[in-house]
């Protein structure tokens, strides 16, 4: 998985990429006579977790090719990134219409992917922290930018169902949000032939 990193990071990685290229291994002495210690263990642990290089052995590492980074850094992440979280959630709106259509409907691509989240308001802190760790952009109710990213839903409370590993609004709340709109009347029918008709 790869993530975004901060100028400091990327002019090492170009640095580190310009001498070495993907094949050439280098080690940490190469910032030696550049950045403090504490600064090149920074940066290394930096490269290292956010994917931009590769340790080879103990004390070798290679640079990552960086078309497989950029294309990695436009990978859908937070459905698997979400499940590490403590506190609830619930996917909703347009997201939770694609988890319950079982994807027949799908409103991302790599240029633009929100994700709607339903949280409770007094864990808004915690979730705009959370996200923020793994670089993942986030808003509350409106926002957006290239990519992937999350529109945060505050509310005083919610009642989240389990969708195959990923919390959703429930059904019911789900149909009647794809009713209301006449954009979404594919996954509409598609989830009223699987789940009935008596529903939404």
């Amino acid at each position: 998985m790869y993530s975004e990193i901060p100028f400091y990071g990327l002019r090492a990685y170009a640095l580190f990429y310009s001498r070495h290229g993907t094949n050439e291994e280098f080690t940490q002495s190469d910032l030696d006579w550049i950045v403090r210690k504490s600064m090149k263990k920074k940066i290394f642990s930096l490269l290292l977790n956010s994917g931009w290089i590769r340790k080879i052995n103990r004390s070798t590492y290679q640079c990552v090719n960086p078309e497989e980074v950029f294309k990695g850094l436009l990978e859908f992440k937070v459905p698997e990134i979400i499940k590490e979280s403590t506190k609830p959630y619930a996917f909703t709106g347009l997201s939770a219409i694609e988890a319950w259509s079982d994807y027949s409907y799908v409103q991302r691509s790599r240029e633009k992917s929100p994700y709607y989240v339903k949280v409770l308001k007094k864990d808004l802190k915690y979730w705009k922290a959370f996200f923020n760790k793994k670089r993942i952009p986030n808003y509350v109710r409106e926002g957006a930018t290239i990519g992937e990213f999350v529109i945060l839903v505050p509310v005083e409370k919610m009642t989240p169902t389990n969708k195959e590993g990923v919390m959703v609004d429930d059904l019911q709340e789900t149909m009647k949000a794809a009713k209301s709109n006449t954009t979404y009347d594919y996954p509409y029918n598609y989830m009223k032939e699987k789940y009935g008709s008596t529903i939404a």
